[in-house]
């Protein structure tokens, strides 16, 4: 949860996508991968194999796949109907597709845009949802119905500050799971998160084109979901720029 494993993919970035419809092959990669750093020495961001590995481990401990406890423990108490870890063909129609440009981004749209992958139990980047339920999401954390105050407490503990995070190559401020918000000390980063944020705010990043956090100190919950991927850097800054406007007008 830390993303201090001492690996960030199963072997490559291009072989986790191309695994990630295929839970069986995923956690395969995860299983056979060599650490590339001491385990717990760096923070590297496990894009896709953070999730099949936390996945698996929930799925052997309690023999429940991972998309079932998900709509059983969380999605179903908070009537958060609008959200599917992996799309229903029934669905289909109400889907969104990634719009990204360049060569890269058009190999990737085609990619993630097929019905099989919107359709595969992906859990760190297969979550088909609406702004409301991630909002809904981040607000039952602050309100205690999802997690204990002590729990949520725990989960928001620093892991990494200032450090340059080995695989996204920026400096990241982790918790357990968490992204943080508040400025890193580095000279010139930003979070997403915005200039303003709280230190205590905690969320995720989503590819740089999906943003959603909390804040205890405000008892503010975001979302901000887009389906355009540019440039990593504006849009890490047009994120920060939407938040900052936000937090100005509380």
């Amino acid at each position: 949860m830390r993303h201090r494993s001492g690996f960030a993919t199963g072997g490559s970035a291009l072989g986790d996508i191309r695994a990630m419809t295929d839970w069986d092959l995923s956690v395969r990669r995860v299983e056979r991968v060599a650490p590339r750093w001491a385990p717990g020495a760096v923070p590297a961001y496990q894009f896709l194999s953070y999730g099949f590995t936390l996945g698996e481990l929930v799925r052997r401990i309690t023999g429940t796949p991972v998309e079932w406890l998900l709509g059983e423990l969380v999605l179903g108490p908070l009537d958060a109907r609008d959200t599917h870890l992996g799309l229903t063909p029934r669905l289909w129609s109400r889907h969104v597709p990634l719009a990204a440009g360049g060569p890269v981004g058009r190999l990737v749209s085609a990619v993630v845009n097929r019905p099989a992958t919107r359709a595969a139990v992906i859990p760190s980047a297969g979550v088909s949802t609406t702004a409301r339920d991630v909002a809904r999401f981040y607000a039952a954390l602050l309100d205690g119905e999802l997690l204990r105050p002590a729990t949520l407490a725990t989960l928001l503990t620093p892991t990494s500050d200032g450090e340059i995070d080995r695989y996204a190559r920026v400096p990241l401020r982790w918790s357990e799971g968490f992204q943080l918000g508040g400025r890193p000390h580095v000279p010139g980063a930003i979070s997403p998160m915005g200039r303003t944020s709280s230190r205590r705010a905690f969320g995720h990043n989503g590819s740089n084109c999906c943003l959603a956090w909390a804040d205890p100190d405000r008892r503010l919950a975001y979302a901000y979901l887009t389906n355009r991927i540019t440039t990593r850097r504006a849009d890490i800054t047009h994120h920060a720029a939407v938040a900052d406007a936000v937090l100005a007008e509380l």
